[in-house]
């Protein structure tokens, strides 16, 4: 019989020194060193009248630093971030182990609105200073992100208009269905469930005639109307390699020198040709006479052409 050397499971105590975990030269050291050195937090204090009474709150800074560390590992999610407060030493020191609960992360996300642009300008500035935008090249590209949003509740007004009918004709066939049964005297199992399904239809039904009374119509540049999204009216129906999703699509302006990101922008809208010069205006305070613009297919028309040749900008799309 082979020997092995003993496994122990036993409670077992690990002293952890918080401050050494965020090394010199890492992502989470120039996030800290940026947020609490660099960073005009200003308006995200003004949020907040506790001074005297109230409850204490998390502190922006700590919250920002949290958020931003979990986005650049690919946790987008608040329960996965507040996951990680609570079982990853790296997120443990940089939050100074507060372990905000899930609903205090999207709230705050939620509450960031405005600040973003603020901030991201600021960034933008700080790595100017260091040097970190070479201005030779930026590299415009985009990625379309599903959102929490049914493509199933989207159409146009009319369309809307006409599922919100066949919700309510759904609805009066169940519940004639409910009311024959009952006229029997009996209640056969499942009939609770379908007085719930009759509400829930009735329920969606108003919902959509609620949203067409409160929301205008989207129309594009050319005067036509766009699908509206019951739950996520700023959603639209894009088309990916992986097939429809209702989403938002990002674009993004990278610099080739350090690949810092100098604009950024998502939108409702699944095409990239009408993002080209929003981005490129973006970029304005950033580039440089000589900076070269490349974007790829997906932004090629003659309009988007034309507008560079007539604005002097050197650029290349494909």
């Amino acid at each position: 019989m082979p020997r092995y050397k003993p496994v122990h499971r036993d409670p077992l105590l690990l002293p952890v020194v918080l401050a050494d975990q965020v090394q010199p030269g890492t992502f989470e050291f120039a996030l800290d060193h940026l947020v609490e050195h660099e960073l005009d937090l200003s308006a995200l204090d003004a949020r907040f009248c506790n001074d005297v009474t109230g409850a204490s709150a998390y502190d922006p800074r700590v919250m920002l630093k949290i958020v931003l560390l979990a986005y650049s590992r690919g946790l987008i999610t608040s329960r996965r971030i507040e996951q990680a407060c609570r079982q990853n030493v790296l997120f443990m020191a940089v939050s100074g182990d507060s372990q905000p609960s899930y609903t205090h992360i999207a709230k705050f996300v939620r509450e960031l609105g405005e600040q973003i642009q603020p901030l991201f300008t600021q960034v933008l500035l700080t790595c100017d200073r260091q040097g970190l935008i070479g201005q030779q090249m930026f590299a415009i590209d985009g990625v379309k992100l599903p959102s929490n949003a049914s493509k199933e509740r989207s159409g146009t007004h009319a369309e809307l208009r006409h599922r919100a009918d066949r919700l309510d004709k759904a609805a009066r066939k169940m519940l004639e269905l409910h009311r024959s049964r009952d006229d029997g005297g009996d209640e056969p199992a499942g009939d609770a469930d379908r007085r719930q399904r009759i509400d829930a239809l009735h329920k969606e039904a108003q919902a959509t005639r609620d949203f067409l009374a409160r929301e205008q119509q989207r129309r594009n540049r050319k005067g036509q109307e766009l699908k509206s999204n019951v739950t996520d009216n700023d959603s639209a129906k894009m088309a990916t390699s992986k097939g429809v999703i209702q989403g938002y699509a990002a674009q993004a302006a990278v610099d080739a020198s350090h690949q810092v990101m100098v604009a950024a922008d998502v939108t409702g809208s699944g095409s990239e040709q009408a993002m080209l010069l929003p981005m490129i205006e973006q970029t304005a305070g950033w580039r440089a006479e000589h900076t070269l613009i490349t974007a790829d297919a997906g932004y090629h028309s003659k309009e988007n052409l034309q507008a560079l040749h007539d604005a002097g900008i050197a650029a290349m799309v494909a």
